[in-house]
């Protein structure tokens, strides 16, 4: 800020650089707000803009300071003046007063030594916090669920599932291949890490290689588990030649080895009894619409189980699940375990305020693939 030449300030009444509106200042507070530089100010919270007072911004030459004037320099006490109290001095703000001129050169911020040097302009604003920060300190849950459209996108692929086994194993592998990319990538930004490419094409490629080699051992489970370990001390070996810090190359091991694990287990549906899948996956679509109805929770997550119960139990006698048995019985009790699974890997989506990315991913595939091994077991102990 460069003070413009007033009326009545000539060289011979005053010291050059001093202004007597900045006296006028000091000693009349009021007059003093008249001059005061006000910032304001987008702060890194958006959604609260913060605007600087003016006892905060306001510029202050340091206290004592000596002006090299005509007659050489000259000790201006109007700077100790009681009435700047109402002023604040620049080291309020964290920066230093500018240096004193002594006479000649140029001072420190490059102007003359006509001019007096003051620290630079600064904002004041709140440090960032997060949402779920802020919600903890508000007494809120920190925790956000998938709202209507991931779980819309969860019944549409859940119900592909179903209708493909019905047609036969070979067409479920087309939404199946899905699941399992949307589940490699969405347990990594789950996590935290993006874009991870390394790690998700592991994933993938796991889960890739456990359906063709379900298809090769004419769908026998062991080909999961052989996958599975085979995937696991591959990550070992890769985490191993990291140059990564041994915190981070733990923590990227956990992560792949999860992602790996819960892409390869998907395969699951592929091994299972197809009639199996046509009630498990449908009682997963309906479980994930039924929860996110505006209900309290855990009224949503008893209306969810019913809701899968009787998807099992309308699908299951469709599909004459437990032949020589109850089909009803059978399909109601795979459909509970299956909305039971799918309960949980909606709520490990749910996690501390995760992105929107995340809802679209994880919360998308994850109540389907953790509600895999439920549909394998139980399809082979009920068929």
């Amino acid at each position: 800020m460069t003070n413009q030449p007033h009326e009545g300030s000539y060289e011979g009444q005053y010291p050059q650089g001093y202004d007597p509106y900045w006296q006028q200042a000091y000693e009349d507070p009021q007059a003093a707000q008249q001059y005061t530089q006000q910032w304001q100010g987008q702060t890194w919270d958006t959604h609260v803009p913060a605007a600087a007072s003016a006892a905060d911004t306001a510029y202050v030459p340091p206290q004592g300071h000596e002006w090299a004037g005509a007659g050489g320099p000259v000790h201006d006490p109007a700077y100790a003046a009681p009435g700047a109290a109402g002023l604040a001095h620049p080291s309020r703000l964290g920066v230093p007063p500018g240096p004193s001129d002594t006479g000649g050169g140029t001072t420190a911020q490059g102007g003359s030594d006509d001019e007096p040097s003051y620290g630079p302009a600064t904002l004041v604003g709140n440090s960032r916090v997060s949402d779920a920060q802020r919600a903890r300190l508000e007494g809120r849950s920190p925790i956000i669920e998938p709202g209507m459209q991931p779980a819309a996108l969860t019944a549409v692929l859940g119900l592909l599932l179903s209708g493909t086994a019905a047609i036969g194993s070979y067409a479920l592998l087309v939404p199946l291949v899905v699941l399992q990319a949307v589940t490699a990538a969405g347990w990594f930004r789950l996590n935290g890490m993006w874009p991870a490419r390394q790690g998700i094409a592991l994933a993938f490629a796991g889960a890739l290689t456990a359906d063709v080699a379900l298809v090769a051992a004419d769908h026998a489970p062991a080909a999961i588990l052989g996958t599975l370990g085979v995937w696991v001390l591959l990550a070992l070996v890769l985490q191993l030649r990291s140059h990564a810090e041994p915190d981070e190359r733990m923590y990227g091991l956990m992560a792949t080895v999860a992602a790996a694990a819960l892409s390869i287990i998907a395969a699951g549906y592929f091994a299972a009894d197809t009639d199996a899948v046509t009630v498990g996956a449908a009682a997963v679509a309906v479980a994930i619409l039924a929860r996110v109805l505006p209900l309290p929770t855990p009224a949503s997550v008893i209306v969810s189980l019913l809701a899968a119960a009787g998807a099992g139990i309308a699908v299951g006698g469709m599909t004459g699940l437990g032949a020589g048995g109850t089909p009803s019985g059978g399909g109601a009790f795979l459909g509970a375990a299956a909305g039971a699974c799918a309960l949980i890997g909606h709520r490990v989506a749910s996690y501390d305020y995760p992105s929107r990315f995340v809802h679209f991913t994880a919360g998308v595939a994850l109540p389907l693939a953790a509600a895999a091994p439920a549909v394998y077991l139980l399809g082979r102990a009920l068929g």
